[in-house]
């Protein structure tokens, strides 16, 4: 790690111990009401699916705004009605400490600067929902993993899929064994980006399509797997828009290896428009086509119930809801900081491949 990365982790380090904490145990906490949440960071995502999902959470409802721009914040107080003096700039972590109606932060900035953000929510004393991927390096996630076990605060990630019923019978497969083991997995998954976007700058991205939409395969073949990857090789894929992608990666293939010889091909760039997934045991398959990942409307089926289909429903209600309920009432979740850190393993060891050209045992200790 460099002189510049220990510095700039040592500084969130002390502004995490600068900030009065919370009291440990809210009476929203005690009390079985639903939580208060502040967004953090204004974007596509919190105004697109967040703010609408948190119109039907049953255990959080959205308290709070932290943004660049205070009318988007204006513009999110009167659709879910609380008051303007609740909107918060990036430098006024010490009056969101000091509002008691706020349980949980969820940071969906760029991931250059989730770090920086989960750090100040914690020496505020909330706990953290953080967007995917966690971080940009592994050293950022232990930072973040130890603010809040020093805040006793808990970090969730936003895996939506995670609390997908699709997904969740996939795990179901996984480990009940039903087919037997999945020994073979494929996936791609990607889109075609033509403009200039935080997506692209290396510093706000930490790196191209592998963090924004390879992490969506990595966890599917995890899930199939029932395990976490044991090696990886992987390779760049040539630039069609070279003078575009200047800074991070177009596209990209990786090999995941497993512990019990299973395998996951996987195809995430840039420039082509793909999702897919399939997962092959000795007595059967889970197959995902366009769309396997998207908020809604997946279209996935197995050879044991033909096509899936579970109804009508928000990713983003699911998963917040369930994390909150499990914030207050002391319950487990499965996205935790501690699986974002996993996926950051997995994803440093496959940029390491690429400028080996070797194949790359993980470690996760």
């Amino acid at each position: 790690m460099s002189p510049s990365r220990r510095s700039f982790l040592a500084s969130l380090g002390g502004l995490a111990a600068g900030y009065a904490l919370a009291p440990a145990l809210r009476a929203a906490e005690a009390s079985g009401k639903p939580l208060g949440l502040a967004l953090c960071g204004l974007g596509g995502y919190s105004n697109g699916e967040l703010s609408p999902a948190l119109l039907e959470t049953k255990h959080v409802k959205l308290v709070a705004a932290i943004t660049g721009t205070r009318a988007k914040g204006e513009k999110l107080a009167k659709l879910h009605g609380f008051a303007d003096t609740n909107i918060y700039s990036y430098d006024q972590w010490e009056q969101v400490a000091a509002n008691k109606a706020i349980d949980v932060v969820y940071v969906v900035t760029p991931p250059g600067i989730h770090a920086q953000n989960v750090i100040a929510a914690f020496g505020a004393g909330k706990h953290v929902i953080c967007e995917k991927p966690m971080a940009t390096s592994v050293a950022e996630c232990d930072a973040m993993i130890a603010a809040g076990k020093k805040a006793g605060k808990r970090l969730a990630i936003g895996y939506r899929l995670h609390y997908d019923p699709y997904h969740q019978e996939l795990v179901r497969l996984a480990k009940s064994r039903e087919f037997g083991p999945f020994l073979k997995m494929t996936s791609a998954n990607g889109f075609t980006l033509r403009r200039k976007a935080w997506r692209i700058e290396k510093k706000l991205a930490g790196g191209g399509a592998l963090l924004d939409m390879g992490i969506y395969s990595l966890h599917a073949c995890c899930m199939a797997a029932d395990a976490d990857p044991v090696a990886v090789t992987a390779k760049e894929l040539p630039k069609t828009q070279p003078e575009f992608f200047t800074e991070v990666e177009q596209a990209l293939e990786f090999r995941l290896e497993f512990a019990n010889g299973a395998t996951a091909d996987v195809w995430t760039g840039y420039d082509a428009n793909r999702a897919e997934f399939h997962a092959e045991a000795a007595k059967g398959w889970f197959k995902g086509e366009r769309p396997v990942f998207s908020y809604r409307g997946l279209n996935i089926s197995t050879s044991a119930k033909g096509k899936l289909d579970f109804g009508v429903f928000r990713q983003q209600q699911r998963h917040m809801d369930a994390v909150c309920a499990a914030i207050r009432d002391g319950g487990e979740f499965t996205c935790t900081g501690e699986l974002g850190r996993r996926d950051m393993v997995v994803i440093g060891g496959i940029y390491e491949s690429i400028r080996t050209g070797k194949k790359v045992e993980l470690k996760y200790a």
